[in-house]
Formats: C-alpha cells, structure tokens, sequence
C-alpha cells in the first residue's frame, strides 16, 4: 500500500491516470471540533486489479501540494468517480475552489439504478463487487500519523472496490439509456452554491414553532451572528450555542449580561465575552427591524387545500412506477410532492426532468381526470377516459 508524501509523487501518480478513462476518490477527514472539515487523507485508483493502481495521499505531510491532483480534478478527459460525494467536493470547493469534472457518484447512480435510495457503499460492495468490508476503523483518528495497516488497508478499499462498481452501474446506465438520469441529479452536487453557507441565510435552517415575523428577525440576526462567529473562528456552530438556545433567546430577548444569566439552555461559555456581546446586539438589531425588513414566513403549504382521494390515488400510480422502474418512491416524488399536486400545484420537482417522464405526465394526467387506475391481478394499469 502506497502512500504519497511529496508533490513529485503525486504529480507521477496524476500523471499516469490522466491516461486513464476514470479515477476513483476518496476523502477522510474530522470535523467534530471545527466549522470546516480539516482533510487527512486521500485515496486514489484509476482501472487495475486489487491495489494495483491505487494510492493514498497524505496532505498533512509538510511540503506536500496537492495542485497535481487539482489539475487532475480539471482534466474533463478523466471522469472522476466518488461515492456520496457532497462532503468530499465541499472539502476540495471550500480549501481549492475546484469541483472535479466531469463527476459521478455511485449513490446517485445506484439509485436511479434500482438499488433504493441514498444506498451504502458497503452495500454496494456486496451487492455488485462481491466483497465485504472491514469497517473496524472507520471511527478512527485519521489526523493521527503514523497510520495503522488497518487504516491504510479500509481507505484503500474505498477506491479499489469503487472501480468495480462504477464500471458496473455505467454499464446498467448506459443499457437503460438512464445516464442523463443521474446528470440531472448531479446538477446539485457540481452547483458551487451547494457549499457555499451565507450567515444572513442561516436563520432557514432553524426549525420554529413560531412564525411571527419579529420572532423571525431575532431568529434571523441570532443564526448570522452564530454563523458569522463559527466560520471566522472555524468552530462548529453547536459549540457557539445550539438551535434550541437560540429560540429560547429570540422569545426571551435578554438585552443585559443578567439577561443572558437566566437562560437554561445557554453554554457557560456563551454568557460572557464576545459570544455575549454579540448575542445581544443581534437581538438588539431585531428588535429594531424596520417593519418592511423583517422576514415573511412561507405560509403557501399551511393553505393548501389537499384534495385527499386524489393524493392517495397519486400514491397508487406512484408505487406502480416505482415496480416498473425500480427506482425508489421518495427518489421520484416525496409524499410533499403528491399533496401539493392534490392541492392543485404543479411547480414539484416530480414534474421536471426524468421524474416527468416516469411519473409526471401520468400524474399530471390522474390529476386532470384524464385517466383512471385499474387493478389486474397484482398489477395497476393506467386506463385512458
């Protein structure tokens, strides 16, 4: 088991893969004390048997860069295959600026592949490699050096597995013509934005049981401050204080030091200091909101008028497409999707792209009264009116 340790090495290593049609990847990394993931490792393989063309590269080493593997990443003649890779590409977006192209993740493919939805990847590896895993150090300590042969050998098979896999299921894409499938679905993953979290935007996050929209505005400058605080001093934002002291602190609206005493559910840490400063000048800044600024809840979904045969007749028509596709229910339409075309919306992402051809145009249909659902047996058959 190799492991790379100077730029020379990996730029050998990216050399001889950009040869190649793909390579696969992989990350690990700690998060639970920072804001931001701090990488340890990097695994690596391009088409070969066993470890064979496979590598591990360490970024801690001191004088190693990782611009080989970054030009690698922008190399569009090389596919570049992940397995669930938001968190990887949020690690090589926020440290690099680069989101590798073109991509592929297995979990998206494996779920429009029939494989059910957000599908492990040990599963896969059963299921497709024919392979177990030994998952006995994934809670380790990846920041830790030296590695242990344990370590070295459940990182590598990240890689070695993920060649049989890809070549599998980009096989099964391109035999069901479902390959623009998963481009739709890697929309997301390769949008910059995606990993881009803004403080004033953070208040979306928080889950309220009020939708008042002064309440809303403490909300609003409490998450930015939190969000602010986290990302300059790369700490987790549980660590500044967590969501439930947050709405324990918009519906108090403590303006003193002796305020902030009472709270119950603020850490010790929060009650003094810059934390607290900053704690009551966003709620001061909430309170002194401009009517005209303050935020407008989405009360859209509180008045839907949900017609409830229609929805359920949407959920039969839905499971008939899910037998005939393969691919999981929740992954074409959520049950949020199905009230909201019962209650007469269309603007469901269960109507766009290849969701509207498996599901959509029949559902649209149902819905309009232009076709009716019969059982056959054990089978639901659409019938045209």
């Amino acid at each position: 088991m190799k492991t790379i340790t100077s730029t020379e090495d990996l730029a050998a290593f990216c050399s001889e893969a950009a040869t190649a049609p793909y390579v696969t990847v992989d990350t690990e990394f700690l998060r639970e004390r920072t804001y931001y993931s701090k990488l340890c490792l990097i695994q690596l393989a391009y088409p070969g048997q066993g470890d064979e063309n496979a590598v591990l590269v360490d970024p801690l080493a001191g004088n190693l860069s990782l611009e080989p593997l970054l030009q690698l990443f922008r190399n569009t003649d090389v596919v570049k295959v992940f397995h669930a890779a938001r968190q990887d590409l949020e690690i090589f977006f926020i440290d690099h600026g680069v989101i590798p192209d073109p991509l592929f993740d297995t979990q998206v493919a494996a779920m429009v592949c029939g494989f059910g939805e957000q599908v492990g990847y040990e599963t896969l590896v059963k299921r497709i490699a024919k392979q177990g895993l030994d998952k006995s150090s994934r809670f380790t300590d990846w920041s830790r050096r030296p590695l242990t042969d344990a370590q070295k050998k459940y990182a590598l098979a990240d890689v070695t597995h993920l060649r049989v896999i890809y070549e599998y299921l980009a096989a099964e894409l391109e035999r069901t013509g479902r390959a623009r499938w998963v481009a739709e679905e890697l929309g997301v993953l390769t949008d910059p934005e995606t990993y881009i979290t803004r403080p004033e935007d953070a208040w979306q996050r928080v889950k309220t049981r009020s939708s008042s929209p002064r309440f809303l505005a403490l909300v609003r400058e409490l998450a930015a401050f939190r969000e602010d605080y986290a990302q300059s001093r790369n700490i987790p934002r549980n660590r500044v204080f967590k969501d439930d002291a947050l709405t324990e602190l918009a519906s108090t609206k403590p303006v003193t030091m002796e305020d902030l005493g009472r709270s119950r559910l603020l850490l010790r840490e929060a009650r003094k200091g810059p934390i607290a400063e900053g704690i009551l000048a966003a709620i001061k800044a909430g309170l002194e909101c401009p009517k005209e600024e303050l935020p407008k809840p989405d009360t859209s979904k509180d008045q839907l008028q949900v017609n409830p045969a229609l929805a359920d007749l949407l959920r039969v028509l839905l499971k008939a497409r899910t037998e005939a596709s393969g691919v999981a229910a929740r992954l074409i339409a959520p049950a949020a999707d199905l009230d909201a075309m019962a209650a007469g919306l269309r603007d469901v992402k269960a109507l766009t792209g290849w969701r509207r051809e498996v599901f959509g145009e029949d559902a649209l249909r149902l819905c309009e009264g232009r076709i009716g659902l019969a059982v056959k047996g054990r089978d639901v058959e659409v019938i045209e009116i």
